[in-house]
Parts: C-alpha cells; sequence; structure tokens
C-alpha cells in the first residue's frame, strides 16, 4: 500500500509452492484485489480520491486488467519476468535521483483521458497479464505524466490498481483459474497490511514513500 511491489513477493512464492503459473497469476488476483480495495477504501474516506478522475482512470484500468487476462495464457511471461528486474532498478535509480519527485502538484505532460487511455490502460493491461510492479508502475505515470504531488498520486493509484485487479479477477474467475480458499486467505492478511499501509502513508507523505519505493524496487530486483 506504501510502495508497490506486494505481487512481486506473492506471485514467486505462489509459483515456489507448486501453483501452475496462471492459478498463481489469478490467485494472486484475488488476494490483491482485497488488499488494494482496502487502501483505496482509506483514501477515499480521507478525501483524497477525487470525483472527476474516478471514472476515466477506473473506467480505462478495468478494461486494461480484462484485456491482460484475455491474453495471459498467450504472453511470453518469460521475456516479462527478465525484464521487470532492470526496470524496477531504473525507477529505483530515477527515483534517488529526484529527491523531490511529487513533492507538489507539477504541469502536466499529458491530459488525463490521453494518460488513461495509453499509460492507463496499458499498465492495467500488464497487471492483468501478469502484474507484479504494476503499482509502482501506476505511482510513476501519474507523477511524471499527469504532474500529480505524492499523495494525490499515491490515492489515484490505489484506485486504478483495484480497477484492473477486478478487470482480472472477473475474466480469470470466470474460466476457473482461481484458488479460492488459499486466495481468501492470503486476502485477509493482504487487506490488514494494506489498511496499515494506507493509514501510515497519510501520517507520513512523500517522506515515507520516497525511500520505501527505492529500497522495495531494488529489493524485488534483487
Amino acid at each position: 500500500a506504501i510502495a508497490g511491489g506486494g505481487g512481486l513477493i506473492t506471485v514467486p512464492a505462489l509459483l515456489l509452492a507448486g501453483v501452475p503459473p496462471v492459478s498463481a497469476i489469478a490467485t494472486n488476483k484475488l488476494q490483491g484485489t482485497f488488499g488494494v480495495a482496502s487502501s483505496t477504501l482509506t483514501f477515499w474516506r480521507a478525501g483524497r480520491l477525487e470525483a472527476a478522475l474516478v471514472l476515466p482512470l477506473f473506467g480505462a484500468a478495468f478494461g486494461g486488467g480484462i484485456l491482460g487476462a484475455l491474453i495471459a495464457h498467450l504472453a511470453p511471461t518469460a521475456l516479462l519476468k527478465l525484464a521487470i528486474p532492470f526496470i524496477l532498478i531504473a525507477i529505483a535509480i530515477y527515483v534517488l535521483m529526484s529527491p523531490k519527485l511529487g513533492d507538489q502538484d507539477a504541469r502536466p505532460r499529458m491530459g488525463l483521458v490521453p494518460f488513461a487511455l495509453s499509460f492507463g490502460v496499458g499498465i492495467a493491461t500488464y497487471d492483468g497479464l501478469f502484474g507484479p510492479g504494476a503499482g509502482t508502475f501506476y505511482l510513476l505515470g501519474l507523477i511524471l505524466a499527469c504532474g500529480f504531488g505524492m499523495m494525490r498520486a499515491i490515492a489515484h493509484t490505489k484506485l486504478m490498481n483495484l480497477a484492473s485487479n477486478l478487470g482480472a479477477l472477473i475474466f480469470f474467475a470466470l474460466a476457473g483459474h482461481i484458488l479460492v480458499p488459499l486466495g481468501l486467505a492470503m486476502g485477509a492478511a493482504s487487506a490488514a497490511g494494506a489498511y496499515v499501509g494506507a493509514r501510515t502513508t497519510l501520517r507520513f507523505g512523500g517522506a515515507l514513500v520516497r525511500p520505501l519505493v527505492v529500497v522495495v524496487s531494488i529489493a524485488m530486483a534483487l
């Protein structure tokens, strides 16, 4: 809930436990939906989600999540696994070299609708297809493309993460790929952790998020 990267722990853990790849991704969507719903609700109650942004961001990410799940069985997931560590290291270096990243809202480089239809759908498709690191990608996209400040970006990242998770979850559920008891057990723990993480973010803000993005990105890449 603070820095993203949860799927980079849970998906490999499921694979190491002997869960088939598609079932691991599908079950991770079930547990992840509980966590991101918990943190999204926390930010909503705190007044951090802007009503005018909810529909375009949620709609684009929801559609992308369904698209990603639809093509999951065709995707070269081995190539994705190889690429993700390098992407995460690049993100860590960028955040480390930008100490004022997201300190306040900046002039946007692109409008909200073009962002939603390009980066929003693209990241959401990746989230439905594979997933780990998607939250970090949403966060950086909202800051760099839309000029959001750190807290504003975190809140709306959770909204988009929830949407793409739900889109993929619906497809995977209909296809029968989800290990429901395991996903529900993981989901309960995920919701509890996400609530604590969201409350902590609201209290400490960007001063906590930036170093954690760096640490989490490097640790997960390793």
